[in-house]
């Protein structure tokens, strides 16, 4: 017996093992109906990987860095004796140089130094690495040339991965507390609220986490549409690497209301703006949720002294939004705002004022008329505190809600206030202080939250603790919860603060449940 014979009998033998194995679950034609297929199980996902800006070019400005993952992965299993253990951190990317990097009129090009140290005094070495789900991991510079970061973590540090950046600028421009949460990286980001004025310097940063070079669109638009550009608008991000733009060697209009978009026609890449006011201070400016007929912008401080929105409708019609104010008791339409027209491609700001008037607040926008034929939007709050030349700004864009968990990396004993906004139905979270830096034990919380109405409190701190820790958000029950935490940091008479919007932080995926089926292989006797 020849070699081709054995094959092909050893061959139909293993073919008709499994089909008898697939058998005795599959059925027969002439016995009961095939069972129906399981529903998909919610797993905690594998890889993470997140993207933080370059921190400042201030040379008297100092970064704190918080890594976290949480104990659970979002569906209340926790990260279970099974999961792989795993690794998690980041390191520099490239400053690429004036041959690798291309943008607009020749934009200012990272001239950051040791791009390869990162926070750390040796070439290489990760940041903020973490160990353990659990306890966060904290490490600080004042380097002003600080590089950009581009991380991972798998495993049982994958599901839930937060790191925050935090930087305090004392004195000049761009001086105040600019907070971001690190972000995944994407292929199209929507920014409402950036400025093109004169007495604004708003950067976008754009890093590219793989090895092959990103290329990628800047649109800008103001109030009567695109703005012209003056230059080109395409940007080469190379592989590794990240590239500044300001936003003002875009086009020769000054609009002191505006939108950015990215979008990226190959590749993929974080991305976040800068935004620096000369009388104001500057913080980051995340991208807003993607367009919605219905958006949330949660967590307007009690003592805001400006409220500014900005909203652009991307599609095709104009869109018409009614204006609600989620305060402490009750959702309200601020005077004089009941309800807001923007025009299809263009953006729309309006001015509140004090709207708050001593009490917290979200911003909810929903279309009039129902939502069948509604345009979608996006939308972004630009708040200030404080009075004369110790005031301070921060930003809140339109925001998702939390499905099942969200996490605020960076807080401190004094400062950290968490809030939660329900626009439609009641809602139930539990709030969790992790242990802190420096050791202690998490501390958990059950608030709940009446529909229409936000809830601003501090979170709960550690017990025994020392250092930062992180606050992790879990909805329990209850109809949508939207979040935002605000850390202020005072000083030297200036209420510096910055706010992160928590989004669901996606710390599971849904995974469909297979099952053998050989009547894919049967040709239908063709």
């Amino acid at each position: 017996m020849n070699r081709t014979t054995l094959s092909l009998i050893g061959a139909a033998t293993a073919l008709a093992a499994v089909t008898g194995v697939a058998s005795l679950t599959a059925g027969s034609s002439e016995g009961p109906a095939q069972p129906v297929a399981k529903a998909a199980r919610r797993l905690p996902v594998e890889r993470s990987t997140l993207l933080c800006p370059a921190p400042t070019s201030s040379e008297v400005g100092s970064t704190t860095y918080t890594a976290y993952t949480p104990t659970g992965n979002g569906d209340g299993t926790g990260t279970g004796a099974g999961a792989k253990k795993g690794t998690a951190g980041l390191l520099p990317a490239q400053a690429p140089d004036d041959e690798s990097a291309s943008g607009p009129k020749g934009e200012e090009k990272s001239d950051r130094k040791g791009a390869r140290k990162g926070g750390s005094d040796k070439a290489g070495e990760p940041v903020v690495p973490l160990k353990e789900p659990g306890k966060p991991v904290t490490a600080e510079t004042d380097r002003s040339d600080a590089p950009a970061l581009i991380g991972t973590a798998d495993g049982s540090l994958a599901p839930g991965w937060t790191v925050q950046q935090t930087t305090t600028v004392a004195a000049g421009s761009g001086r105040g507390l600019l907070g971001t949460a690190c972000a995944a990286p994407d292929t199209n980001f929507w920014f409402p609220g950036i400025s093109t004025a004169k007495d604004r310097q708003d950067y976008v940063h754009l890093t590219n986490p793989d090895d092959s070079a990103a290329e990628v669109d800047l649109k800008l638009y103001g109030e009567e549409g695109r703005l012209k550009p003056s230059t080109d608008e395409a940007i080469t991000v190379p592989g590794r690497s990240t590239v500044p733009v300001l936003l003002s060697t875009l086009t020769d209009a000054e609009a002191a209301d505006a939108t950015l978009r990215v979008s990226a026609r190959s590749g993929r890449v974080g991305a976040t703006v800068q935004a620096v006011d000369q009388t104001f201070g500057g913080d980051w400016l995340p991208a807003s949720a993607e367009p919605s007929t219905s958006v949330v912008l949660p967590g307007i401080p009690a003592d805001a002294t400006s409220v500014r929105l900005a909203v652009f409708a991307p599609g095709a019609s104009d869109a018409d939004l009614k204006v609600r104010l989620a305060g402490r008791n009750s959702a309200i339409t601020p005077a004089g705002h009941e309800s807001l027209h923007v025009k299809s491609g263009m953006t729309a700001w309006v001015d509140f004022g004090d709207l708050t008037k001593g009490e917290a607040g979200s911003l909810v926008l929903t279309a009039e008329g129902g939502e069948g034929t509604a345009a979608p939007v996006v939308a972004a709050l630009r708040v200030t505190r404080g009075k004369g030349t110790d005031q301070e700004t921060a930003f809140i864009p339109a925001t998702t809600g939390i499905e099942r968990t969200a996490t605020a990396a960076d807080n401190r004993t004094k400062g950290s206030t968490l809030s939660l906004v329900a626009p439609n139905g009641s809602a139930k979270v539990r709030v969790t202080a992790s242990a802190g830096s420096g050791g202690g034990r998490p501390v958990s919380k059950t608030i709940e939250v009446k529909g229409g109405t936000t809830v601003a409190a501090e979170p709960p701190h550690p017990a025994s603790g020392k250092g930062g820790y992180a606050v992790t958000v879990e909805r329990i029950s209850g109809g949508p919860v939207y979040a935002s935490r605000m850390l202020a940091l005072p000083q030297g008479g200036i209420p510096m603060f910055t706010i992160q919007a928590l989004p669901d932080d996606r710390a599971t995926v849904e995974v469909p449940a297979a099952r053998q089926d050989l009547s894919l292989l049967n040709d239908g006797g063709r």
